[in-house]
């Protein structure tokens, strides 16, 4: 009776192992938060290389806290909520700053005001996605550019920049326009393709496999450019999509004009 009690008892009380798996996917958005800290502090002090790199760093890690919480069945509204404050400032805060000290502080106002329209975009960004997170019905693509990849186009941006040894004072109008860009399309509807569908337990053909070491091969031999360009290219998508959606409706409203001629 004793033994069934303590037993009982036991299975009340939260095991230690189990705390701990709630904490592991707290411990990589910990480390996306000081990438994007790390990221502002090396602006500060003009080593925007590094400030760059970490910014992608935190990119990742961010992208990892949310599947090791899926994977574990470790999702919590704490670590949701602490997520959302981390992107905000390694994904709004930090590549505003990095952009401003880089380029844009000698435009005066018009500087400030562009790193700004990209720090409110993603604060917006962020919020709308929390409140439509429940109603969203196709996962497959985001509404407006999330605000790591816009974060990965400002940063690749610098990246570029100073591995070309280009001083940011004589590209402060093409700074501006990358950091409104970022900014107002985060805000946009534009549909973003999210890869949620993809299934990393489902097994692929080996030419899947193939294409993502070639991938890697080809961001290895030169990560600056590559990476600019292929969030370019994302940043992009966006109004290609919403390009094509309009042409394809434009030609389904002509097509069905004439039929609806006909039967009257």
């Amino acid at each position: 009776m004793l033994d069934f009690h303590h037993r009982k008892t036991e299975s009340k009380r939260p095991r230690m192992r189990d705390r701990g798996i709630y904490l592991l996917p707290n411990l990589f958005t910990t480390g996306a938060l000081f990438a994007g800290f790390f990221a502002i502090v090396q602006a500060m002090n003009g080593r925007f290389e590094l400030a760059a790199v970490a910014i992608f760093i935190a990119m990742v890690l961010d992208g990892l806290d949310g599947r090791v919480a899926r994977m574990t069945h470790t999702q919590s509204a704490f670590g949701a909520e602490y997520d959302s404050l981390s992107d905000m400032v390694s994904f709004g805060v930090a590549p505003a700053l990095v952009i401003y000290e880089f380029a844009l502080q000698g435009m005066g106002k018009f500087g400030w005001i562009a790193a700004f329209v990209y720090c409110s975009g993603a604060a917006l960004r962020l919020a709308r996605f929390n409140t439509q997170i429940d109603t969203v019905t196709d996962k497959r693509f985001f509404q407006g550019l999330p605000s790591p990849a816009a974060a990965a186009l400002v940063a690749g941006f610098v990246w570029v920049m100073v591995e070309y040894g280009i001083a940011g004072h004589d590209i402060r109008w093409l700074a501006a326009v990358i950091a409104l860009f970022g900014g107002l399309t985060m805000v946009s509807n534009f549909r973003y393709y999210s890869g949620k569908e993809i299934n990393l337990r489902k097994s692929v053909p080996f030419f899947v496999i193939l294409l993502i070491v070639l991938a890697f091969i080809l961001v290895s031999t030169s990560p600056p450019e590559v990476l600019f360009v292929v969030f370019l290219l994302y940043g992009l998508s966006g109004y290609v999509d919403a390009l094509l959606q309009r042409i394809r409706h434009k030609k389904s409203v002509e097509t069905a004009a004439p039929l609806q001629g006909g039967e009257k």
